[in-house]
């Protein structure tokens, strides 16, 4: 668990890489400065953890490129104290991110092997969500909702309803559509039952997977 000036000197050029690659966000490149990537992922990558790569981490899933992760962080523009509802908390880089911009983060996992290691692993680094479940992140979590930002972080192949109706109006959903590759779609609810949809590129995640495992 050593942070040392070498790793905190690799996150400073990963920024300076995201920056150029069009996150501007401060507070979000801020995220990217400060958390210790290479403690998110097995070991024998850590010399390549400020890469702009995504890793395997357990359970077949994947740590995100962290271009990726500060893109879907920038895209949401988080606020202080906003409820965000997290769907697949992976290794819980993005829900390191979330809280660095000072959220409310509640994170589903339904993989229980990743649950269980990312649930203890987080705190002890200082990052503590409001809640972590086990659970099918299709469901969402209704009886939180409604949830001021959503962020899907696995391909889905369709927008699950449910999360639909977990947004407060005004709030926004980030998921990135589709079966191998993905279109990151982000969708505004702007009345009770209008939204609006925004179309943003192409992405590659692991697929988003129904019920427990």
């Amino acid at each position: 668990m050593r942070d040392t000036t070498k790793h905190q000197g690799l996150r400073n050029q990963l920024a300076t890489v995201l920056n150029k690659k069009g996150i501007v966000d401060e507070k979000v490149l801020n995220a990217v400065r400060k958390i210790p990537r290479h403690l998110f992922i097995d070991s024998s990558f850590e010399d390549h953890a400020y890469q702009d790569k995504a890793f395997p981490i357990a359970a077949n899933q994947t740590i995100s490129h962290p271009y990726t992760v500060a893109f879907q962080s920038q895209v949401l523009e988080i606020k202080e104290d906003e409820k965000v509802l997290e769907i697949g908390t992976g290794s819980g880089y993005q829900t390191a991110v979330l809280l660095e911009l000072k959220a409310e983060v509640y994170t589903i996992e339904r993989q229980h092997e990743l649950f269980k290691r990312t649930s203890l692993f987080l705190p002890k680094i200082g990052y503590k969500p409001k809640r972590f479940i086990f659970g099918d992140g299709y469901k969402g979590l209704p009886e939180q909702a409604p949830f001021d930002k959503i962020i899907v972080t696995a391909g889905a192949p369709f927008i699950p309803k449910p999360l639909l109706g977990q947004l407060k109006v005004g709030g926004k959903l980030l998921i990135p559509v589709g079966e191998g590759t993905q279109i990151m779609t982000l969708l505004i609810r702007k009345s009770l039952k209008e939204f609006e949809k925004h179309e943003l590129g192409d992405f590659k995640f692991v697929p988003m997977l129904k019920k427990k495992n």
